[in-house]
């Protein structure tokens, strides 16, 4: 009989999307015989919900971020909340029977932390055997994950697995595997190349820009003060789902006396990294992780209050990357980093000692384990 593996993520263009994406394409690759579901698994069981919560983080992210930042992990806020979080799970019950008898899931991997505290809630009173993976996306973990009806926790460095440790997660159940991301960027490419094939001068540095899928972060302003710039630069800028910004992209580009290559979204992130000297960007766990595999270094400009601003942390104290707090300091910050190849080679080595490009193949091989075949990840 076949396995049946459900994956479960929140929002179509998210990081946690991405990583279930990761996930799904290596059980297809390792695991032919089993049969794979992907669910949004918040959409799924509160439609309306999902649209006004999205709306409002959106809201409170760009308008009042020091709300988020006091919301996010707070203690008082998760004691506050635990009612409400029991009523949604206990009302998400009925949709969870219908999606399980259509698809009784052997094992389910939950990318975010709210249809994996809802699975959780239904497998343990429902008293099912199916095993459950939560598969954290950021370097901080947050105490909304922790449930003892998960089996267990994957989480991107040891960093991560002493917070959730101290947290009260019990140590065996936590596996330091990597954040999943898209086999490609284990893949390494010549930067001449990458660079003449994207119609870039193969001896100029590359700074590459990204604001998130959501194209989210003052990118205008960074990319107007970095063109002033003295020394020989040019930019690639990934607009993402922001239409506004990829339409003024492509008349400030034409306009530019630094090359500038504006891109909405890019099919090729890989690609454009091994072409980039440098990143500036949000610290989103995706973005990240992708950054780390590929060895590029990092310069953080806005992060997002909450998860973001811990990923920074994170990113900083490792030297991976630096903070600019103003965008007016950022032009400095750049060229005193691109003038130095020796610190930039230091940074970009620190990254790869903390990647993981093979994490989703890894978690798929903690599945194997879990439905019957298999070694234990470590």
């Amino acid at each position: 009989m076949k396995k049946k593996i459900l994956l479960m993520y929140i929002s179509k263009v998210s990081g946690h999307r991405q990583a279930t994406v990761a996930i799904e394409r290596s059980i297809e690759k390792m695991i032919p015989q089993a049969e794979v579901h992907s669910i949004n698994g918040f959409g799924y069981n509160y439609p309306v919900l999902e649209r006004v919560i999205n709306a409002a983080y959106m809201g409170v992210i760009c308008h009042t971020p020091k709300v988020w930042d006091y919301l996010y992990d707070n203690p008082k806020v998760v004691k506050r909340s635990a009612n409400l979080r029991k009523f949604l799970n206990r009302s998400s019950h009925k949709k969870l029977e219908k999606l399980f008898s259509s698809f009784p899931a052997d094992l389910v991997i939950c990318s975010q932390a709210f249809p994996c505290g809802m699975v959780a809630d239904y497998k343990l009173s429902k008293g099912l055997k199916m095993k459950l993976i939560g598969v954290l996306t950021d370097w901080a973990p947050h105490s909304f994950w922790i449930h003892p009806g998960v089996d267990y926790y994957v989480v991107p460095s040891e960093d991560t697995r002493e917070r959730f440790v101290k947290k009260g997660v019990p140590a065996e159940k936590i596996k330091v595997l990597g954040i999943p991301i898209h086999y490609k960027f284990a893949e390494r490419h010549d930067r001449l190349r990458i660079k003449t094939k994207l119609g870039l001068d193969p001896l100029v540095p590359v700074v590459l820009i990204m604001g998130g899928g959501q194209g989210l972060g003052p990118v205008k302003d960074a990319l107007r003060c970095m063109t002033k710039l003295s020394i020989p630069v040019q930019f690639v800028v990934v607009a993402g789902a922001n239409l506004r910004l990829y339409q003024w992209l492509l008349k400030f580009a034409r306009t530019s006396s630094k090359k500038i290559l504006p891109l909405d979204f890019a099919a090729n992130v890989d690609e454009l990294m091994d072409a980039a000297s440098l990143i500036v960007t949000k610290p989103g766990g995706m973005t990240t992780s992708e950054c780390l595999v590929k060895g590029v270094p990092m310069v953080i400009l806005n992060p997002l209050p909450g998860q973001e601003v811990r990923n920074s942390d994170f990113l900083i104290e490792k030297g991976i990357a630096v903070h600019v707090h103003d965008v007016r300091d950022l032009a400095e910050e750049v060229e005193l980093l691109l003038r130095s190849p020796d610190r930039l080679a230091s940074m970009s080595q620190k990254a790869l000692e903390y990647g993981k490009p093979h994490a989703a193949d890894d978690i798929t091989r903690l599945a194997m384990t879990l439905i019957g075949t298999g070694e234990l990840a470590r």
